[in-house]
């Protein structure tokens, strides 16, 4: 877990014997052990230093959402609102504010966290632990005042919902509770058609009085959400809302469309290191018993891989990693406030200290 003082600012200067301090004597040059090589601003030593990437044919993924921007109307002078963004500046914590403010990314360590340089620490951070913050709390600064992503095939919320139950079912094949699946869709379906004044207004959603979606908030600009999580993210909206008391209700909402836009790892299996046999062609191969053929993976040949699914991955886990180098990190530098939670919950770990290290390299 990370120094909850985050103490030891550090004055980086550089020291010249033509710059003399204001008493006459020479500046004292920063101790090695202290040295910062990096800032926040400066790109060198960034693992995608040494990567080939291009964005904007990652970008092309997204081709199925285009931006609709409204006009804003006047700001909601809503207590409740007032009160949950004055519960996220009390409960930030001064510390985490500074390192996310002035830290300096360096790379994805494994498909959740992100290494990042602060100072003469280094650090693991849980990117989804931060996207999720810093969408919940941008939902609650934009409301009433959101752009909107139009879905260029409208979703029938019906069909979404049915989707996501049939992907929590333990057995998706198992047809004895497609009844049941049935009535709760409809049931969450007329619940949100009732809702659709609200949601349209306060955050962005559309939807159509015959339960078509048609469109969703922009909660960052030049980012759109992993669409593979949408029926979850309608499910969400339909079951975990508390409608009666409207603090709770716009701060569950908040928090699920804040879910639904943090960059979890893709569905896809990620294609780099073991995930790759996950695209091998399934083939027959013949048991050592006797005759009777099976499938594997395993003895697959190279060129026998699944290139057209391959490929997507690839391109969704590149995109994902640009995302958070180049939208999710100067975003969160600029807006998230990290509640004083994320010091002892796993979101930040101090993995090395330069000043520990120089003391163990002098021993040597």
């Amino acid at each position: 877990m990370v120094d909850p003082s985050l103490s030891g600012s550090m004055a980086v200067g550089k020291d010249s014997p033509n710059n003399p301090s204001s008493s006459g004597q020479k500046s004292q040059k920063v101790p090695v052990h202290k040295m910062v090589r990096t800032d926040s601003q400066d790109p060198a030593g960034r693992l995608h230093a040494y990567l080939q990437i291009n964005p904007s044919s990652q970008l092309q993924g997204s081709s199925c959402l285009t931006s609709v921007r409204r006009n804003p109307r006047e700001t909601a002078d809503l207590s409740s609102i007032q009160e949950l963004v004055e519960d996220i500046d009390s409960n930030c914590h001064s510390g985490l504010l500074d390192l996310v403010g002035h830290c300096t990314y360096i790379g994805m360590a494994d498909d959740v966290f992100a290494l990042l340089q602060h100072k003469t620490h280094l650090y693991l951070a849980n990117e989804v632990n931060l996207s999720k913050e810093l969408m919940y709390q941008q939902v609650l600064r934009g409301f009433a005042h959101f752009n909107a992503i139009q879905l260029s095939d409208p979703a029938p919320l019906r069909e979404l919902l049915i989707l996501a139950l049939k992907e929590e079912d333990l057995d998706p094949e198992a047809n004895e509770h497609e009844g049941l699946k049935e009535k709760i869709a409809e049931m969450n379906t007329e619940l949100l058609k009732q809702k659709t004044e609200m949601l349209e207004e306060y955050f962005g959603i559309c939807i159509e009085p015959n339960g078509i979606l048609l469109r969703i908030p922009v909660i960052l600009d030049q980012y759109t959400p992993d669409m593979d999580r949408f029926p979850e993210f309608v499910l969400c909206l339909g079951n975990d809302i508390d409608w009666d008391d409207e603090k709770h209700c716009f701060q569950t909402i908040a928090a699920a469309i804040g879910n639904f836009y943090a960059m979890h790892p893709p569905l896809l299996p990620n294609p780099s290191g073991n995930g790759l046999q996950c695209y091998k062609r399934r083939v027959l191969s013949r048991s050592p018993r006797g005759g009777i053929f099976s499938e594997t993976a395993e003895n697959a040949k190279d060129d026998e891989y699944n290139h057209e699914l391959l490929l997507e991955a690839e391109n969704t886990w590149a995109l994902r990693e640009w995302s958070i180098q180049h939208i999710l990190f100067p975003s969160m530098r600029l807006f998230l406030k990290p509640p004083t939670s994320m010091v002892t919950n796993g979101t930040f770990v101090q993995v090395a200290s330069l000043e520990k290290l120089y003391k163990i390299f002098q021993r040597c």
